[in-house]
């Protein structure tokens, strides 16, 4: 292939009003397409929760700019790019109007099979001047369970087979028979199906607006821009990482069960290393690959890195992940569990392994953070440190397929920081752009009704500066006209908490979830009765393993309560005002107060100062005797 490039000179020369020109148009154009994708998308996962994002490329696959949405995402399509020109570019061969689909967690563009891609050649005459990427989720990429979640799986062979890049649209014509192909393993196939137009209408969208960049200012000057942008990525980053101070961080984070069944613990281990103005990101010693559906790939661990540093240390930063990639380095073993090897199960690597390491990672790099005066402020604790799933499959009310990936989860807690609390339902770090969905609009499009949705109290992690909150939903299937849905759950973080704090703050809440079998509901709804509690609902209350597929009939009620962020600091260093103000506000129990913050209060929910410094020192004085004991008698 012919590849577009240009000199140092040319970089060097490009007079800074032309780059600032151009640069913010390059920008404008992945927000349009993103608004692309939203516009043509008839997903709740696109449309409302914005799990998607999308990229511009150079020539060679270097990421030049990307969107702000699901970060994961966009931060492995150089691999896919890259891997598209190394084994296409011969046969059939990469020529204009050509765009590639591909859902290969081992080649890139997405983390697991629902994450799918569709990334197009750019040309300048007969050279390739650059590549534009798309990549949203999916609800439904086949496999034997409902949503692609392979609860389980053993291997991929459980799960949707993963589709190397293909030639879905060649010379501008979409291609009948690999879409007929690509559909047959869909239960929605049209909602897919209109999906992949929403991302070849993005691609469409954004090489017009380049070509019109290169007719007004010329490929080479473009180009320059481009480089320019990834150079400039990367200065501004060692600049920072230059005044932080050399150091070594560690990590463990964890995962609660492989599949259905399983009660294993799975370990992801980090040791982050920073000299001058490189880190390196060492995962020696993680688990082995699981006989399971969490393991990920090592787009997996990349799509784990990139989130953080971007909304950690790069908020003020080009988001060029090709500059930024050459500030460190990854060590990892193949066959583990966050760089697993074919045919080791992939269905929830996105928000399993590739999670978990972002949990890892955003401890050492705050951490890091933590050591420098300035930048301490962009620390942040563990955000909801494991996706709370629960999909739903059937007939809907108006008696079509659906599968519903349920997006409440989105409203998860976010980490304090070393000078304020999380915020509260503030969503997910990784996705900047991320929402929650509306009530109204699930209940329209699927055969749901909601009880409720709501922060729960004491879902944030305790300390100094406590964690946001997470929340809470309870539904019903309603209207459907089949007698019960599919429900397939999926979480971890059942077990042990996963939302670390830091500096001596505590974890945020475990996650729980219940299904009440054969229950009253219809009985309560019928005569005005408006739940607020899940105890309000009589039936047979079974709480929910961390993987389960099975059914959700009419008189069910589901009931999911995700995770909060973690705390800053020791929760006994709390102003005790303002954990009276957080129980007034219902953010944190009574009980909570006293027994984690160690401030009593009176019946009115004032301060009782006396007797708080008395609980605060008995509660030091346990923690001392604690600490004395045998550690195997703790």
């Amino acid at each position: 292939m012919k590849l577009h490039d240009v000199s140092t000179e040319a970089v060097t020369r490009l007079d800074p009003l032309t780059y600032e020109v151009v640069r913010h148009r390059l920008e404008a154009v992945t927000d349009e397409m993103g608004e692309a994708i939203v516009r043509m998308s008839g997903s709740i996962i696109v449309t409302d929760c914005n799990d998607f994002n999308f990229a511009i490329l150079d020539e060679v696959g270097e990421a030049v700019q990307m969107g702000l949405y699901n970060t994961e995402l966009a931060a492995c399509s150089d691999m896919a790019v890259k891997w598209t020109l190394e084994n296409r570019s011969a046969n059939p061969g990469i020529r204009s109007g050509d765009m590639f689909l591909c859902n290969d967690p081992w080649v890139g563009g997405g983390l697991h099979q629902n994450d799918v891609s569709l990334f197009a050649p750019l040309f300048v005459g007969d050279e390739i001047f650059a590549w534009t990427a798309a990549v949203a989720h999916q609800v439904d990429v086949g496999g034997v369970s409902p949503g692609s979640w392979s609860v389980n799986s053993q291997d991929v062979f459980w799960e949707s087979l993963p589709t190397p890049p293909l030639k879905i649209v060649e010379g501008g014509h979409l291609r009948s028979d690999i879409e007929d192909v690509w559909l047959r393993r869909c239960r929605i196939p049209a909602l897919v199906a209109l999906d992949l137009r929403a991302k070849i209408g993005a691609n469409h969208m954004a090489q017009e607006r380049l070509n019109e960049l290169v007719q007004k200012y010329s490929a080479d000057t473009v180009k320059a821009v481009m480089r320019r942008m990834i150079d400039d990525a990367e200065q501004r980053l060692r600049a920072k990482l230059s005044e932080i101070p050399d150091g070594e961080w560690t990590a463990v984070s964890y995962q609660d069960s492989a599949r259905q069944g399983d009660d294993g613990l799975y370990r992801i281990r980090l040791r982050l290393q920073k000299q001058g103005d490189q880190m390196t990101f060492d995962f020696t010693g993680t688990d082995a690959q699981a006989d399971g559906l969490i393991n990920c790939t090592f787009a997996g661990i990349r799509g784990g890195i990139m989130p953080v540093l971007l909304t950690t240390l790069c908020g003020d930063l080009p988001w060029s992940p090709g500059g930024l990639y050459r500030c460190f380095d990854i060590i990892s073993e193949p066959g583990t569990v966050n760089d697993c090897t074919y045919p080791a199960g992939v269905s929830k690597g996105s928000v399993a392994s590739a999670w978990a390491t972002t949990n890892a990672v955003t401890e050492c790099l705050s951490g890091m953070l933590d050591a420098h005066a300035e930048y301490s402020r962009n620390a942040m604790s563990v955000c909801v440190g494991s996706w709370d799933l629960a999909l739903l499959a059937g007939l809907d009310q108006r008696g079509g397929p659906f599968v519903n990936l349920v997006g409440d989860p989105m409203a998860g807690g976010l980490g304090a920081r070393p000078d304020s609390d999380g915020v509260d339902t503030g969503g997910l770090a990784m996705i900047p752009m991320g929402r929650v969905p509306d009530v109204e609009m699930s209940e329209f499009s699927y055969p749901m009704l909601y009880l409720w949705r709501r922060e729960e109290a004491d879902s944030g992690g305790p300390g100094r500066y406590r964690g946001g909150l997470g929340g809470s939903s309870a539904f019903v299937v309603y209207d459907s006209p089949a007698p019960e849905v599919a429900l397939v759950v999926s979480g971890g973080g059942k077990a042990m908490p996963q939302s670390s704090g830091m500096s001596g703050g505590y974890p945020a809440n475990t996650q729980y979830d219940v299904a009440v079998r054969n229950s009253n509901i219809r009985e309560l709804l019928s005569q005005g009765t408006v739940v607020t509690d899940i105890e309000q609902v009589q039936g047979v209350h079974e709480p929910m393993p961390p993987h389960l597929e099975t059914k959700l009939g009419l008189d069910d009620v589901y009931f999911l309560a995700w995770q909060g962020g973690g705390g800053y600091g020791d929760p006994l260093h709390r102003a005790p005002d303002a954990v009276a103000a957080d129980v007034l506000a219902e953010k944190v129990t009574s009980a909570a107060a006293r027994d984690v913050y160690g401030v009593v209060l009176h019946g009115d929910k004032t301060v009782d100062h006396d007797a708080t410094v008395e609980q605060r020192r008995a509660i030091r004085r346990d923690r001392a005797a604690e600490a004395q004991q045998p550690e195997g008698a703790r």
